[in-house]
């Protein structure tokens, strides 16, 4: 945040001191007189020539036309100034300390700068304009500096002394608070200021808004880091409304990755897949996807909503696209060394394949899921996959392969239902009419104490008999007429 109100500033000095904006005339209350200021006044000859070549020294340019301003010649000057400053008039010296600010600001000497705008403020004589200046620029000082109270304190008397509060001065007073509250102790306290930041924040998009421009993109994700600071007073419910109300705004305005999986992660805990899996996919459709987690979260979220194709799609690219990853290596010393390459972004893990093969499968592209799950059952360190690609192999009537399938499973074993794996390839024995093998493992299956399990099985082997005989018979048949022949 420092370096950001440090480059703000000097761009607000700079607009403040020579495009000053409307303002009227207010009143400085002390506990001792009341001072009415006025908005202009007339500068004495000898000061005002010195300030013009001041300002000429401030907006030189060089060969090329760029600015190139002559600090040092208008230092040179000022001090001239200075040198005199007991026979000037209040207001002439309330001028001299406004550009000293400047000159000290853009020299980052931001302590010197703090000194003069502070005796600025204590000329009886200074204008409206300077005043409000002042104020501003002591207050973004102060936030530089860390001194949060003072500036929110100065903040709000160059409100008190503005016609028309801008935006950008409501966003800096939500800033203040914003710091504010991180040094409060006591919690109660700390969430009061929480919601001033917040009051204040959406005063500035307000205004921001009649001022004819969009919001900036910052002053929206710190209004939904506020409202996340706040949750324990406001509740998770709304914290999560009002972020996603902000997020819905930035993937529009602003559209980026983090708002993007923000806002999915919101519809997420509020149990909205439908949306969460919509805001994924346009994320995706923008490539901003590039971390696995999240190839693999939008797959699942379209099998969830009955989407196989398109999930097995996005998967299939996740594995596709390249992200720049550093890896651990050993160097020829042994000695272990970070390198970076280029790697696919879905790693083809066994859990990654068999979701991948799920989807082609749900989506009836069976001679797309079976190779992937081929590469699955390789990777496994039991045979359930192996049973699951034997499924596969036996739904397209590849019966030679489904045996090899379900009798690698069953030897690699750890399966779910050994028994249900015994039938399964039983099952496929019966289509090729290799009866005998068939029939034992079905006998295997029906040692199973599951009762509907042993049933089964037992109807199998009936059923194979049956077959072997009505089989053997048309062998007969057939052998008879062509000897008959």
């Amino acid at each position: 945040m420092k370096k950001f109100l440090s480059i703000f500033l000097f761009f607000a000095v700079i607009l403040f001191t020579f495009n000053v904006p409307q303002i009227s005339a207010q009143t400085s209350q002390s506990a001792e007189k009341k001072t009415t200021y006025k908005k202009a006044r007339a500068l004495q000859t000898s000061t005002a020539k010195r300030i013009l070549k001041i300002v000429e020294a401030l907006e030189e340019v060089d060969d090329e036309g760029k600015e190139a301003p002559d600090v040092e010649r208008a230092l040179e000057i000022l001090n001239e100034l200075y040198e005199r400053k007991d026979s000037l008039k209040s207001y002439d010296r309330s001028v001299m300390w406004q550009y000293f600010g400047v000159i000290y600001i853009q020299r980052e000497d931001y302590a010197k700068a703090k000194d003069a705008y502070e005796k600025l403020l204590v000329e009886p004589e200074s204008t409206i304009p300077y005043r409000v200046n002042a104020l501003y620029t002591l207050a973004t000082l102060n936030f530089v500096d860390g001194n949060y109270q003072e500036g929110v304190n100065q903040l709000l008397q160059w409100m008190e002394e503005v016609e028309t509060i801008t935006a950008q001065g409501w966003y800096l007073l939500a800033q203040g608070y914003y710091q504010l509250a991180e040094d409060k102790k006591i919690q109660s306290e700390k969430f009061d200021t929480y919601e001033k930041s917040i009051d204040s924040m959406l005063n500035a998009m307000e205004t921001a808004e009649l001022e004819g421009y969009k919001p900036k993109e910052g002053w929206y994700t710190l209004l939904a880091a506020l409202y996340s600071e706040l949750k324990p007073r406001i509740g998770e419910q709304v914290t999560l409304i009002k972020q996603q109300e902000i997020y819905e705004i930035l993937v529009n305005l602003y559209p980026k990755k983090d708002y993007f999986i923000a806002l999915g992660a919101i519809y997420a805990q509020q149990k909205r897949e439908l949306d969460y899996m919509i805001t994924l996919k346009a994320a995706y459709q923008k490539d901003f996807l590039n971390k696995e987690s999240e190839y693999v979260a939008l797959t699942q979220l379209l099998l969830l909503n009955k989407n196989p194709y398109w999930a097995a799609k996005v998967l299939e690219s996740g594995r596709t696209k390249q992200v720049l990853t550093v890896v651990k290596e050993k160097n020829s010393r042994g000695a272990e060394v970070e390198k970076e390459v280029m790697l696919p972004v879905v790693k083809d893990t066994e859990k990654n394949l068999k979701l991948l093969a799920d989807a082609w499968r749900m989506a009836q592209e069976i001679d797309r899921a079976i190779p992937v799950l081929e590469q699955a059952a390789k990777l496994s360190k039991d045979g359930q996959t192996f049973i699951i690609l034997g499924s596969l192999y036996l739904s397209v009537d590849k019966l030679e392969q489904a045996v090899d399938s379900f009798k690698n499973g069953l030897e690699k074993g750890k399966l779910a239902d050994i028994s249900q794996a015994r039938m399964a390839l039983g099952q496929t024995y019966f289509e090729l009419q290799r009866f005998e093998e068939a029939k034992k493992e079905f006998r295997i299956a029906a040692r199973d104490e599951d009762k509907k399990i042993k049933q089964t099985a037992n109807n199998w082997i009936k059923y194979t008999e049956n077959e072997e005989i009505r089989v053997k018979n048309i062998a007969l048949r057939r052998d008879y007429i062509q000897n008959q022949g």
